[in-house]
């Protein structure tokens, strides 16, 4: 009697949305043109420097001034170029729920492997709008992550609602832009199934240490090798590495909470080689002290080897 032994099943794939991805800046020329060549190459630079996967169109990447085209354009370029569209975190935030479907739905057809939700951001809008919107843009069928910017959006998805938007099916994970440290342990008892995500760099190494399991970050534009030792630490719970390294970066991570972001970051990039540029209106270019600020800090860092 002949017996056969079945291979063993493949591992479960990791959840695309864990780890670290770069919500990237979108390098434009001077005449304000997307250069997709350099975006394309910005994006192979951050997988290949340690990064898990890109965010494209989020706010440091000025989608509220792309045209439909150039936004389309940036999300097939971002696919390209990371070689799996797992890696790929598409923003879709609009001002309407069909809206933001749609642009799901083309993540979907450009094999993108998931998608950043802002809630509604056209008025402050209650509980039964939050939920009708994200459940809408959920049908797009790609898994959804919250993001929650009170500061910006005028709406808090606070842990309670979070939890019911996890129980609804609409959301599997949050980035947590609140600052408030605190509402890591209260998402954890009330929704202990919705990943949570760091979504300021400069509390990283807080959330990281509360349960964190990914972190959509700005700075990897500028220091991605950096950046990811230092997540890798955090999550690892491995201080004497993250302490030294968080205090080091920190002079630059907490630009990514100030109305400055892009500006700052994309100096910081041009300053570190990157193809970063200038930014499109309304947003102005840094004042000469802030820009001073920034670009000390960033050479400081590059000098000390954090890159």
């Amino acid at each position: 009697m002949t017996t056969t032994t079945s291979a063993a099943p493949a591992p479960p794939r990791p959840r695309p949305w864990h780890g670290i991805l770069v919500a990237t800046a979108l390098p434009l020329r001077s005449d304000l043109s997307v250069d997709f060549a350099s975006y394309a190459q910005h994006v192979r630079w951050l997988i290949d420097s340690g990064s898990d996967g890109v965010v494209p169109n989020g706010s440091l990447g000025e989608y509220q001034t792309l045209s439909d085209e150039e936004r389309a354009r940036v999300v097939h370029t971002a696919v390209e170029a990371a070689g799996d569209g797992d890696r790929v975190m598409v923003g879709v935030a609009a001002y309407g729920s069909a809206e933001s479907r749609r642009w799901a739905e083309q993540a979907a057809g450009a094999g993108a492997g998931s998608v950043l939700l802002l809630p509604p951001n056209a008025y402050r809008a209650d509980e039964r709008s939050v939920r009708a919107h994200y459940a809408e843009v959920a049908k797009a069928g790609l898994p959804v992550v919250a993001y929650n910017n009170p500061y910006d959006t005028k709406v808090d998805l606070t842990p309670a609602l979070l939890a019911r938007l996890h129980a609804d099916g609409s959301i599997v994970a949050v980035k947590e832009f609140s600052g408030d440290v605190r509402r890591a342990y209260e998402i954890a008892e009330l929704a202990p199934e919705l990943d949570l995500l760091a979504g300021a760099d400069d509390v990283l190494l807080e959330l990281a240490l509360a349960g964190a399991v990914g972190w959509i970050a700005g700075y990897p534009n500028a220091l991605p090798a950096a950046c990811a030792q230092l997540y890798h630490a955090a999550v690892a719970g491995d201080l004497a590495t993250a302490r030294p390294l968080y205090r080091a970066l920190h002079p630059l991570l907490r630009w990514d909470s100030k109305t400055e972001f892009i500006q700052a970051i994309k100096l910081s990039m041009d300053v570190a080689g990157r193809p970063g540029g200038p930014v499109r209106p309304p947003r102005q270019p840094l004042t000469a002290d802030q820009d001073a600020v920034v670009r000390a800090a960033t050479e400081k860092a590059l000098a000390e080897g954090h890159k």
